[in-house]
């Protein structure tokens, strides 16, 4: 994870081990903006649903997670199958 990603999950509240799940065992990867990808999935908390996104660089060798955030617009982001 990049510098950011860390201080961004971090500021928003957000387990680096709930991250680590998501990366390992997305719900859905989706285009993201950017040539990036997202790796989502749906949570629930406090009786509401949210979405968790972690955007992810595969451009390099490498992949690098970007940043990490959570929505609760879940419509407007999750891909119907």
């Amino acid at each position: 994870m990049s510098r950011h990603a860390i201080a961004e999950a971090e500021r928003r509240g957000i387990d680096p081990g709930l991250v680590r799940t998501v990366l390992q065992t997305p719900g859905q990867i989706v285009p993201a903006y950017g040539g990036k990808v997202a790796y989502q999935s749906r949570v629930a908390e406090a009786d509401r649903e949210y979405l968790i996104r972690v955007v992810v660089s595969e451009s390099s060798p490498t992949p690098v997670v970007v940043t990490v955030y959570k929505t609760s617009r879940v419509a407007k982001y999750w891909r119907k199958q």
